[in-house]
């Protein structure tokens, strides 16, 4: 999942990054606003975090113009301003969630792992095809087709499926799929992840790999 953080603080955005990408996500960086702005604009992202005060663009006035501009990437909010009405104005602007500095990484994690289960790109449309290279999955009606081979998939097979093929090529942790296919009183031991993964192999390898197993992390989809 790709992440977008602006924040104009070296010795915040650096440990945040690093603990980001450990985690598995895509992040780019910037450490103004408009070079941010510039960012959300030509950029899909799955979440954004927002300094409130920026050089160039404030954090405030990204928000407000990309909700202008009917994006609905969540925004996650970081500042020094801890007064009722600041968070007011911030949730109003369009922001989904709001973080005091000084915080802890883990509750900032936290935070960002609750707003991505909210991200539009996890949305699965009920009418939608996807397709990734010679793979078309068919959600409607629960089958895939690959090189005029047709199969039938479980409901998890495609759910699962779907969320590969909407993140081709970024790696997938565990703990991001267990995210999406199971509700957090729901889930199950990681032999059950496993087990899944090897039924839609079997399902959809036939013609070459697909799923790749970034051993430790998770998976990555794609050619």
């Amino acid at each position: 999942m790709k992440i977008l953080l602006v924040d104009d603080e070296a010795e915040l955005t650096e440990p945040l990054y690093h603990v980001l990408c450990h985690e598995g996500y895509d992040v780019d960086i910037a450490d103004d606003g408009e070079k941010g702005y510039q960012l959300a604009v030509e950029n899909a992202y799955d979440l954004l975090i927002l300094d409130w005060m920026l050089p160039g663009k404030p954090g405030l006035s990204i928000c407000r113009e990309l909700r202008s501009q009917g994006k609905n990437t969540p925004v996650l909010f970081l500042t020094a301003k801890d007064t009722l009405d600041d968070r007011v104005m911030g949730l109003d602007a369009g922001a989904d969630d709001y973080l005091v500095k000084p915080f802890e990484l883990r509750e900032l994690m936290a935070r960002v792992r609750a707003l991505l289960r909210r991200s539009p790109a996890l949305e699965t449309v009920a009418t939608s095809r996807l397709m990734v290279g010679d793979l078309e999955l068919d959600q409607d009606n629960q089958v895939a087709y690959r090189q005029g081979r047709m199969f039938n998939l479980s409901d998890k097979e495609v759910k699962l499926l779907s969320y590969f093929m909407q993140h081709p090529q970024q790696l997938l942790t565990h703990e991001q799929i267990h995210q999406c296919l199971w509700e957090e009183s729901d889930k199950p031991s990681s032999n059950v992840l496993a087990a899944l993964i090897r039924l839609l192999r079997r399902k959809i390898e036939e013609e070459g790999p697909l799923i790749h197993t970034v051993y430790g992390k998770g998976y990555r989809f794609g050619d």
